[in-house]
Formats: structure tokens, C-alpha cells, sequence
């Protein structure tokens, strides 16, 4: 059985600013990927294992298609998602949810980024 995703993409409107928000957010170094569609997209990938369980994916910028308003939730692992939540304000985005609990399941806080899109914190601790 293979893992339930293969990529993720978030689409942005300022690629700069998104991928500084990122950045900092997370602690990471988000490297040029070439684009596939003959010319048309700029994307950032995030940094990632492909041997590893899970997926990666990329802030794409592309005509037509604009960031916020979409409905589906990607959560980025760490090892304390309060440390990643502190980070938000001040890199230009918004505390949806702060920390919360899920049980057995660990820890999750919500954040709204720069460019409108909502995404997750997920941490065992």
C-alpha cells in the first residue's frame, strides 16, 4: 500500500513573501523546482526524504489559480508545534487555533499564512 498523498501543492499570490513566511515558520530552506508545465509556474519545494514516510510538495505560483479560499488542510510535522505557532505573528500570518490537544494523536495548531491559506502544526508533544 502506497501513502494516501503523493505531493501537495500551495498556490500564492507573492511568492517572496509566501515562501519567507514558510521560511521561517518551519526552519527551512525551500529550493527551486523546475516547472513542468512548459514555463507557466513558479515553485519552491520544501525540503524532503523521498525514502521516507510521507509526502513533499511546493508554493506554486501560476496564472489562474490563486491562493486562499481552498478547502484542503495540509499539516506540516514538528517536534513541538507551539515552537512553530510562536513564529507566526511576527513572519506575517495568523493563529486560527492555538495548540491543541488530540488525545493519542498529539498536538495541532492552525495558522492562516500570508497569502490566505490555511494550513496545520502537528506535533506528538
Amino acid at each position: 500500500m502506497s501513502n494516501p498523498v503523493g505531493w501537495f501543492e500551495i498556490y500564492v499570490d507573492e511568492m517572496p513573501r509566501a515562501k519567507a513566511f514558510y521560511e521561517t515558520i518551519l526552519g527551512v530552506t525551500l529550493e527551486t523546482l523546475s516547472d513542468p508545465t512548459e514555463g507557466h509556474a513558479q515553485m519552491w519545494i520544501f525540503p524532503s526524504d523521498m525514502e521516507n514516510y510521507g509526502s513533499s510538495g511546493a508554493l506554486v505560483k501560476m496564472d489562474g489559480f490563486s491562493a486562499g479560499g481552498n478547502s484542503t488542510l495540509v499539516y506540516f510535522n514538528c517536534e513541538n508545534c507551539a515552537t512553530e505557532e510562536s513564529r507566526v505573528a511576527a513572519a506575517g500570518g495568523e493563529i486560527v487555533r492555538t495548540k491543541m490537544s488530540l488525545g493519542e494523536y498529539g498536538f495541532c495548531t492552525l495558522v492562516t499564512d500570508t497569502e490566505g491559506n490555511m494550513f496545520g502544526l502537528h506535533s506528538q508533544q
